[in-house]
């Protein structure tokens, strides 16, 4: 690099909260009027609203003649007596972070209780989100469900699946032995919007139903030994969560042999926030999201696959053909930019650092390559350790930009040799009407204004 480029570019944020309440509404009506441009209009007076020189000065200053005075003068927080220790029994964020929240999508659903919220990865580091960040998707809204009347019930879909039917208590789960891992958790209808044609602007929308914590808990395994689950006829098992949807997903035996099935109740350190299925959740690592059963109950060994309501009419792909397949728990091998990435704007010409993540439901990533105009040519980006199974990874590559358009790709593979795909390689096998398991390589166009847009490339 050069001098010049090594000068370090200053950049805008994403806008977050580009539409309220009122705008929600108003996507309602314009979708039902067949007018839909309404998200794109209100993101458009968002950027331009985030690039006011207001903004820009007090995000960006620049030192005024004779010195900078936020160092020759000293503010109120060097020369007075700050707040009193433990003000606030639990811990906040700083008010200049407000903005960054979980947010939900625009028009997605028609109802607050069966929906989702996405996490703002463009505004993350690392690997870990914070629990009050972490995606939510509800299919009855969440509970706080009082932990000392919960329990979790054992038993075989026939007596000779189990020999010892057992109840357990919150309390009687955590006295037993437990394991805490990283591992990400991804819906599997994350990126969904994007299978036809570019439907949103950001990161958080594109690819927000995706989190990476901590999880603490029991090994499922644990509990079926206990109960003497018959591990060669019963080569299934049935979760079961507690809220009104009756969430319930088949879970392949080897998973739960393998000993990476956790019955959890804790994340990041503490219990599961309410939102993620307090007091107790599945962790199903690898495996979509709708697997990890919130606030679960029960679980049942069977010697089959039990087709309930949400294995056979939902989360299932459809292909070209026209016919659904089932059973497609695994999440592929998947990457994103979160740094430069859409609705971020950038400042000035000279160096960034891309920044993004990858994760897959196979195993550990073992390489990610940034292309910096459109695919042609691919850089091997830095993996931040560390590399975990099933988890998070993050990359990073050094950029100089020369205020010419680029566009953006990161390509992921794991260990096990599989390759992220483009679009064109994707619908050649699974069409464009799909819904589930979107794990196309992401394309963001970094316009000669230095304005970020999602942008797809056939």
């Amino acid at each position: 690099m050069t001098q010049q480029d090594h000068r370090s570019g200053r950049l805008i944020k994403a806008p977050e909260n580009f539409i309220d309440s009122e705008g929600v509404r108003t996507v309602f009506r314009e979708g039902k009027a067949g007018r839909r441009d309404f998200v794109r209009g209100a993101f458009a007076a968002a950027v331009a609203g985030a690039a006011a020189p207001a903004v820009l000065a007090q995000g960006n200053p620049v030192p005024a003649a004779g010195g900078d005075p936020h160092i020759l003068e000293l503010p109120a927080h060097t020369k007075g007596l700050g707040q009193a220790v433990a003000t606030d029994g639990y811990g906040k964020p700083s008010q200049y972070e407000s903005n960054v929240q979980r947010r939900p999508s625009p028009g997605l659903t028609q109802t607050a209780q069966s929906s989702v919220s996405f996490a703002p990865l463009q505004s993350l580091f690392g690997i870990v989100t914070p629990s009050g960040l972490h995606f939510e998707r509800h299919h009855q809204g969440w509970w706080d469900v009082d932990p000392s009347k919960h329990r979790l019930m054992l038993n075989g879909s026939d007596d000779s699946l189990m020999k010892k039917p057992l109840v357990f208590t919150v309390d009687e789960i955590m006295r037993l032995p437990s394991v805490s891992r990283f591992h990400f958790i991804e819906c599997g209808a994350n990126t969904g919007m994007e299978w036809g044609n570019v439907a949103v602007p950001t990161c958080q929308y594109t690819h927000g139903m995706l989190s990476c914590s901590e999880f603490t808990g029991v090994p499922l395994k644990i509990l079926l030994d206990m109960a003497g689950a018959d591990y060669k006829r019963g080569r299934f098992v049935l979760a079961e969560g507690a809220d009104g949807s009756s969430m319930t997903r088949t879970i392949p035996m080897e998973l739960v042999e393998s000993g990476e099935v956790l019955v959890a109740y804790g994340q990041n350190g503490e219990m599961l926030r309410p939102e993620n299925g307090y007091p107790l959740r599945l962790v199903v690592p690898g495996v979509q999201g709708v697997s990890w059963v919130k606030y679960l109950r029960r679980i049942e060994v069977g010697d089959k696959p039990y087709a309930t309501k949400d294995e056979a009419v939902h989360y299932i792909d459809l292909m070209p053909d026209g016919l659904h397949r089932q059973y497609s728990n695994t999440q592929e091998i998947k990457s994103v930019i979160t740094t430069p990435s859409g609705g971020q704007v950038l400042l000035d010409k000279g160096y960034y650092q891309i920044s993004g993540l990858a994760w897959s439901g196979r195993g550990k990533v073992k390489r990610v390559d940034v292309s910096v105009d459109g695919g042609r040519n691919w850089k091997t980006a830095r993996l931040q350790g560390p590399v975990m199974d099933k988890c998070l990874t993050r990359f990073s590559l050094d950029w100089a930009w020369d205020g010419k358009p680029t566009l953006m790709q990161s390509r992921a593979m794991d260990e096990t040799g599989h390759v992220q795909p483009n679009y064109k390689q994707l619908r050649a096998v699974r069409g464009s009407r799909s819904i589930y398991h979107n794990n196309a390589i992401q394309s963001w166009l970094v316009q000669e204004s230095g304005e970020v847009k999602n942008v797809q490339l056939s």
